[in-house]
Formats: structure tokens, sequence, C-alpha cells
């Protein structure tokens, strides 16, 4: 009887791992430091060194750009670390073979993933180093996300030392609405975060509030603080429509149009131009532009909490909405995170979110609650959006430039019947009766 054929999935399902191969690893520091890093002339500190740990530990990062996974390698050396990656990017041909040479572990984001566990746990019981990001993905706004609710719990389960690589500059230099490499200043701070008597005294609780508040932190507004120019081929814009959808001035959504190195509204004419020191300057006296774009999704996700929460029937739906899955056959090309299947209508509202079309020719839909579901997988950059639902990946190629809106709806539907994944203390005001100040208001956010 002809043994049967297992498919890529069941493959790395049953994929065992160790510590990364000396000499493989090797090369692989070799081209971070040389080839990936070498243009970008990055600053690395360190208050602490994680390769004078002898025994298993974890380093964890504030996530702010595609090649973190570089500046890690880096600022660990010589200590051979073991990334969490998502899911997904081991379906990716030119990523396939590098992720297996050099023990790269799955993991599927804010999902429910038994297999990801069980790769840590071999890296930790050989000895070794895992590295990954509490808030599972590259920031998407410049600024960081809450950390998956249980951080803090699965930390203390292991009860070994955390360090921390904090990030600083690098969403600056790869943002996710535009895939340039922007050429730049970034820095990287290596420090001891957790000792096993930290974690012993703490609750879930303090180790989840303190990484917070350490991975605090604004990449715009870092930049200004240093004075940091940016060599941005004169496309700073591009793209940044899609989380910036939102007219500040006559509030229209996605009436905005970013390209080049300017944004302005399709509807009334606001806008503004960015320089490469990340500075917005606005067209005419009258026009209305928030401070940093990271702040214009501050407003944004203000707006949204006052519409869900004051509108009982609120509803947002795209309509001909294609999407795609991961094949189980063969690798992805084109560095592309899923292949297209299907298409039809998703409709965000108070019972869920829901999507109804076709999938490969049959009907096909999905309903989902904000429980499961509470942000969005956005792999590469906000052109796409994804989420995975009952263990599947399904991503969403919007026809409009609606990405931004999709997410922060989705959080604050998620906040508003369940916040378990709640965000941060300092943004509480915002939930507070806080009046719908314009961005450019005496007193907004404050």
């Amino acid at each position: 009887m002809a043994k049967e054929k297992l498919g890529l999935r069941a493959k790395l399902k049953k994929r065992k791992y160790r510590r990364p191969n000396p000499f493989l690893y090797f090369i692989y520091w070799f081209a971070c430091k040389f080839i990936i890093l070498r243009k970008l002339k990055p600053e690395f500190y360190y208050e602490a060194r994680v390769a004078d740990c002898k025994g298993p530990c974890f380093l964890i990062w504030n996530h702010l750009s595609r090649i973190d996974h570089a500046y890690l390698t880096v600022a660990a050396w010589p200590k051979r670390i073991n990334i969490w990656a998502a899911w997904v990017e081991f379906f990716r041909s030119h990523l396939a073979v590098v992720f297996r040479l050099n023990q790269i572990l799955p993991k599927k984001n804010f999902a429910q993933d038994i297999p990801g566990l069980k790769a840590c746990q071999q890296i930790i019981n050989k000895g070794g180093c895992v590295a990954f990001a509490p808030e599972a993905l590259s920031s998407t706004y410049g600024t960081n996300q809450p950390i998956i609710a249980g951080t803090g719990h699965f930390l203390k389960h292991y009860n070994i030392p955390v360090y921390f690589a904090q990030m600083r500059g690098e969403y600056l230099m790869n943002t996710k609405v535009c895939l340039d490499q922007r050429i730049g200043r970034t820095q990287v701070t290596m420090k001891l975060l957790f000792t096993p008597e930290d974690l012993e005294r703490m609750s879930d609780e303090e180790v989840d509030a303190k990484i917070n508040e350490v991975f605090r932190n604004d990449d715009y507004e870092w930049g200004r603080e240093n004075n940091v120019e940016w060599e941005t081929f004169g496309r700073i814009c591009e793209r940044l429509d899609d989380i910036c959808y939102k007219c500040p001035r006559c509030g229209a959504e996605l009436q905005m149009v970013a390209e080049k190195n300017y944004i302005k509204c399709r509807s009334c004419g606001n806008g503004a131009t960015m320089d490469d020191y990340y500075e917005f300057h606005p067209f005419t006296e009258d026009c209305v532009i928030p401070e940093f774009p990271s702040k214009w999704v501050e407003w944004e996700r203000l707006m949204v909490i006052h519409e869900i929460r004051e509108n009982p029937d609120y509803s947002f739906s795209l309509k001909n909405l294609e999407f795609g899955m991961v094949p189980d056959d063969h690798y992805m090309k084109d560095q592309k995170c899923s292949e297209p299947c299907g298409c039809g209508n998703l409709t965000l509202d108070h019972k869920g979110i829901h999507f109804k079309g076709y999938k490969n020719g049959e009907p096909f839909s999905i309903e989902a609650s904000y429980s499961q579901i509470y942000t969005l997988t956005i792999e590469v950059a906000t052109d796409k959006f994804a989420f995975y639902h009952n263990g599947e990946y399904y991503e969403f190629y919007p026809a409009e430039h609606a990405t931004g809106k999709v997410l922060l709806v989705i959080e604050e539907m998620h906040r508003y019947h369940f916040n378990t994944w709640k965000n941060f203390p300092w943004n509480d005001w915002m939930y507070e009766g806080e009046e719908r100040l314009a961005p450019d208001a005496p007193g907004y956010g404050k």
C-alpha cells in the first residue's frame, strides 16, 4: 500500500526543533550584520547581554519592522536565538528554506496554537533562547500595541530570565503602509527585563503591565525628539491613506488619497505634504492635519469608539471583497501570503464578523465573534488584512484603502463587548466620555 503523501501543513506540524547549527547561524549573522543592516548603520547599546546567560532564556522586543530579525540576531550575538515567526510565513517560497535552516519556530498570530507552544518547549528544554514579540505583529502605526493577554502567565510558567531588545526608529525605516526601506537612524538597547526572582514575586498582571510600559513608544515622536532625517525616495506618504482614512476637517471616510509626499481629501481638499523628517506641512492655514500619522489614527479610534457605542445598529461593510488562503501542496511565490480563492461581502456589526460569498466556486460564509477575533493580522503591508477562523488563515484584498477602518472597528467592538484584549491604561480617557475634539483642538488626547 502506497504511503500517503503529507501536505505542507502536516510536515510543518511534525517538524522537530533544535538550537541553530553554529556554522549556519554564523552565516545568518554575517548576512544580517554585513548585508541586511550594512546601509542602515544601526546603533547598539547594552545594559545587559543575552549572551551572558548560560541557560535557557527568552528575548522579547517591541516589534517595529519586517527586518527586526536582523537587529535581534546582531544584538544577541554570539547567542544563537530561535525566533518565533508567523505561521503563514513558513509557506512563502523565499523564506521556507531559510526558516528551516535557522530553526525558526511557527506561531499562529492571535489564535490558539498548540504546535507553536510545543516548538517553544523543545528549545527551552535544550537550553536555548526563544525570541518572540508579545505584540504578535510588527507595528501598524509606528506605536506599540497591547501585548497578548496571558504573556505574563506564560513567562512565569517557565521562570527563566527574560531579556528585552528595545527598538527605536525601525518603523520609520520600514513602515507598514509602504514597503520601501528608508535610510535614517535606528537603535537597539539590550536589557535584562525579568530575573527568575522577579517573575516569582510578580503577578501575571504585573508582568503584563511592566512589558506594556517598557514597550511604550511612538516612533514619530522619537524621530522628532532626535531630529532624524530619512532618505524616503519621494514616497514618504505612499499608501498612508490605508490608516489615515478619515478627513479631520470634513469627516469624509475613505476619501483620502496619499501618494508621493502628500495626502489629500478628495471631498474637501484638506491635506498636507510631509518632509523627510516625517513632519506634516498643511497646504493652507485652514487645513486640519494631526501632528503625526499616529495621532491621526488615535483620533480615528476615538471617532470609532463613539460611533459604535452611540449606535446599536452600527455596521460597516466592504462589498465584492476578494480573499485568499494558504495552499497545502506548494509554496507561495512572489512573496505572497495567500493565493486568491474567492470573493464576497464583509460586514462588521455589534453581533460579530460576517462574510458571505464564494470559495472555489462554492457558497461560503464566515460567522465569527469578537471574543475570538479581536484584531487583524497584517503580515506585510496594509494593502491586505487577515485573521484566523477555526484555525484557518483568511487574507482579504480590499479594493478600497479600508484596512485602517476595519482594524479599528474590530478592535473597538471587541473592547466594547468583551475587553479581554484591553487598551492601555493611559488611553482610558478615550472611553470616559471624552468630547469629540478635532485633532488640532487644544487639549486633544490629554
